[in-house]
């Protein structure tokens, strides 16, 4: 098994923003629970969560305060990943140090004891602030005990690397699915293999178009999903193809889409020598989270396929819509 901060950690993770935050219909908070102790119990103890995955009043921090309010004994089992450093009103990047400050308080005033701060991570990075600036006010905060492990998210190469002479960067998370592979050919990647740091895999499933539901219509798919430039009806039907592919890919295999795509992650990183790839699914179903959960490991044979799959079946479109992408380093 992986290690993160001297910790073991499954190979798979747990997304817990649909459990607060745009999901189509968020479970209840009995279900959420029993979600959460689903993964765990299925071997995902590295838990990605954001203090705005929700509102100010109820968010990923609430959720988890009640999960280990009613679980106490489960806490040192979980390696907690915490994305903040944003203004919870307006959603922009805030890297100053009155910024940081306040989203790190704000944190640990919600988890109250229940739950300490394996990683925090800026969910973007500031614009109006050098990142050496964000990360040294961070790193006194590693040395406070406040947090444990400092983490970055949709950042460049170039930001990583200036981050990291500061500061030793824990994980980097980025957007990464068979849908979605930039950052395997534009030296994020391999700029993290070098440095020694993991890359944390958010969307893995490309927010639903891996997992076998082929919806042809934009209208027709869940409004959390309808504004992304992939999901448009100019390019839905061409990018849908990949995911056909890969449904042939999953049924010679006898497992599901998702599994592949999931397994096709963990793997890519040895497969190429680009390092630890962890995957961070959300699911809101408890069938799904065990599914994501198993051990699907996939051949060479397989990984060739896919890597023929994905040339000749490129998606098209942006990763997000402009009013969004003003605040994401990598386009």
């Amino acid at each position: 098994m992986p290690t993160l901060l001297r910790k073991e950690i499954g190979p798979i993770g747990y997304g817990l923003m649909g459990l607060t935050w745009r999901s189509a219909i968020l479970p209840s908070q009995p279900e959420a629970i029993n979600l959460m102790s689903t993964a765990l119990e299925s071997g995902a103890n590295f838990w990605n969560a954001g203090e705005f995955y929700g509102t100010p009043e109820r968010n990923s921090l609430h959720l988890l305060n009640e999960y280990f309010s009613k679980y106490p004994e489960k806490a040192s089992r979980v390696l907690l990943s915490i994305k903040g450093g944003m203004n919870p009103v307006t959603m922009v990047p805030d890297g100053t140090e009155a910024g940081l400050q306040r989203s790190v308080d704000e944190c640990l005033r919600v988890l109250d004891g229940k739950k300490s701060i394996d990683i925090f991570e800026c969910a973007r990075t500031d614009p109006n602030v050098p990142v050496e600036e964000t990360i040294k006010v961070l790193s006194r905060f590693v040395k406070e005990g406040k947090i444990g492990g400092i983490g970055l998210s949709e950042v460049q190469a170039e930001t990583i690397r200036r981050a990291h002479k500061v500061h030793p960067i824990t994980v980097v998370e980025v957007e990464l699915s068979l849908w979605t592979t930039d950052v395997l050919r534009n030296d994020i990647a391999a700029t993290c293999a070098d440095l020694g740091i993991p890359i944390v895999a958010y969307a893995p499933l490309s927010r639903g178009a891996l997992t076998g539901n082929f919806v042809t219509k934009n209208s027709d798919l869940p409004e959390t999903r309808r504004a992304y430039p992939k999901f448009q009806d100019d390019v839905l039907q061409s990018n849908l193809r990949l995911s056909q592919e890969v449904e042939k890919v999953a049924k010679m295999k006898g497992c599901t889409s998702a599994q592949v795509a999931l397994a096709w992650i963990r793997g890519i990183g040895g497969w190429k020598g680009l390092g630890l790839m962890i995957p961070i699914p959300g699911a809101e179903r408890e069938d799904w989270v065990r599914q994501n959960c198993e051990d699907i490991t996939l051949t060479n044979t397989e990984m060739e396929q896919l890597e023929v799959i994905l040339k000749e079946n490129q998606t098209l479109g942006d990763r997000y819509w402009a009013a969004f992408a003003q605040y994401v380093e990598v386009k």
